[in-house]
């Protein structure tokens, strides 16, 4: 056990809890809780939209899965997800920031009516459940590396949530996009040094670089069959497409102090995370061309220790504080933003119509019980699967909303025509033939891309539902603006 190396670590712990206290005084009203009042500018909406992703997965999953199967093997992430951030700021940012809302659930009521707001703010909190679990083992998993296994991953998971939730009650968005603007410039400057230290410790960047290449891992298209290319598609497009109704983006393109910003600061994010992406596979690649088959049988049999293992084993004291600080910095922007964003849609759009006379006080109040208890609730269950990967958790995280919430959200905000019976038909018929092809269910996964058919049939059912007779009425609410923030 490295005495100083945990010291240094228990410190910046320390600092970035401090610094999301701080931010927190400023919370006046739930715009500022849940938007940080929509007043930040373009270089902190940049730094949170580019943490939106990257967390534990990227840094420990992405990169060990591109080692065994290339650039192929991880068009979902960090390809998929930063299109996705492109994707929103190109189409989506400007006309939901005009619509001054607090969650993307709002969007849903305005559009369509309460029964799809509170069916897609179900299904969207729902989806956020592996997530967190996933950075909460993550951090369970980096403790319990620091102290060479004197501390047990549940006692780090535990201890890692309380670092996280203790600025996110009190501080809100603003605190996490106060801590992200610090935690990304140490996840940036530590990866990049620990990158030239690992390519010397190789060689030379081209004696990686070369290995990549005789291994054939910079090969990015599929084979040319069909069941080959359509799964290539479905797995492109889970998190590019499936990650826009997500609350966490809503919320940090809402932060902006304006709609180019916004737009922006999106777009800059996303295209960022795609090539900073790259940094942790060349980190692993180096890792490989120095341990050998070792490395090799880390990322089969427990990929997530591979690069803290690689670091812990082959650099020096300096490189590791570099390395712990900017994994923390990963995983804890990423879990902050994700206890905080389903939290706020539960309150917004579930507990809003439970109880409609709640003052914006009573709705703050609210939103942090909602956090401890979200957060507790998924403390749990992630203890309870210790031995699952990470990237299992994560997974099917995006699935849903791909099949439940994006067709909704899109047709709604660039087909006039969308109607609420039209939105019933694509979330059912969406989650029902997604549901068909699961394994435990029938073989047709086997075939075809669950997430995919689900897809086709959403679009199926908007145009069936909304072009046809309609049987039910046409359900739009009056437009519900927040309170409290610029507009």
């Amino acid at each position: 056990m490295n005495t100083t190396l945990i010291i240094f670590v228990a410190l910046y712990l320390l600092g970035t809890l401090g610094l999301g206290m701080w931010a927190g005084r400023r919370i006046k009203n739930t715009a500022d809780f849940a938007v940080a009042g929509r007043s930040l500018p373009l270089i902190m909406v940049i730094t949170t939209t580019f943490a939106t992703w990257f967390g534990a997965e990227t840094v420990m999953g992405v990169p060990a899965r591109f080692v065994q199967g290339g650039l192929n093997a991880v068009i979902e992430d960090p390809f998929g997800a930063g299109t996705c951030l492109i994707l929103v700021g190109l189409f989506f940012a400007t006309k939901l920031y005009k619509l001054n809302l607090l969650t993307i659930g709002d969007y849903y009521r305005q559009r369509y009516g309460r029964g799809i707001e509170v069916f897609c703010s179900v299904t969207i909190i729902l989806s956020y459940l592996g997530w967190v679990a996933a950075q909460i083992t993550a951090l369970g998993l980096v403790f319990s590396v620091l102290t060479n296994g004197a501390m047990s991953p549940a006692t780090g998971m535990v201890i890692g949530t309380l670092a996280v939730l203790i600025y996110v009650v009190v501080g809100g968005f603003l605190a996490v996009a106060v801590t992200d603007f610090v935690q990304m410039i140490v996840l940036v400057v530590g990866m990049t040094v620990i990158a030239f230290f690992a390519a010397d410790l190789a060689g030379g960047a081209d004696e990686v670089l070369a290995m990549a290449q005789h291994a054939d891992l910079w090969r990015v298209l599929p084979e040319p069959t069909f069941t080959d290319i359509v799964f290539f598609f479905a797995a492109a497009i889970t998190m590019m497409f499936g990650s826009i109704p997500q609350q966490d983006v809503f919320q940090r393109v809402m932060s902006a102090k304006d709609a180019p910003t916004a737009r922006t600061g999106a777009v800059i994010g996303g295209a960022s995370y795609i090539l900073f992406g790259f940094v942790p596979m060349f980190i692993v690649a180096a890792a490989v061309v120095v341990m050998g088959d070792q490395a090799m049988d880390i990322a089969k049999n427990d990929y997530q220790r591979l690069l803290p293992t690689f670091v812990m084993t082959k650099m020096p004291l300096v490189m590791q504080i570099l390395f712990f600080g900017a994994l923390l910095s990963a995983i804890k922007s990423t879990s902050s933003a994700t206890l905080l964003a389903p939290s706020t849609s539960f309150v917004e759009n579930i507990l809003k119509n439970l109880r409609p006379g709640m003052t914006d006080r009573q709705q703050l109040f609210a939103m942090r019980v909602t956090i401890v208890v979200f957060a507790a609730l998924v403390l749990t269950y992630a203890i309870a699967m210790q031995g699952t990967s990470i990237y299992e958790l994560v997974s099917s995280a995006y699935q849903v909303t791909l099949v439940g919430a994006f067709v909704p959200l899109v047709m709604g905000l660039y087909w006039k025509r969308a109607t609420t019976q039209g939105a019933i038909l694509s979330i059912g018929a969406g989650i029902f033939v997604w549901i068909l092809f699961f394994p435990q269910i029938s073989s047709l996964g086997a075939m075809f891309p669950g997430q995919l058919a689900g897809l086709l049939a959403a679009f199926a059912g908007m145009f069936i539902g909304s072009l046809g007779p309609q049987v039910l009425k046409n359900r739009q609410d009056a437009a519900a603006h927040l309170h409290g923030a610029n507009a």
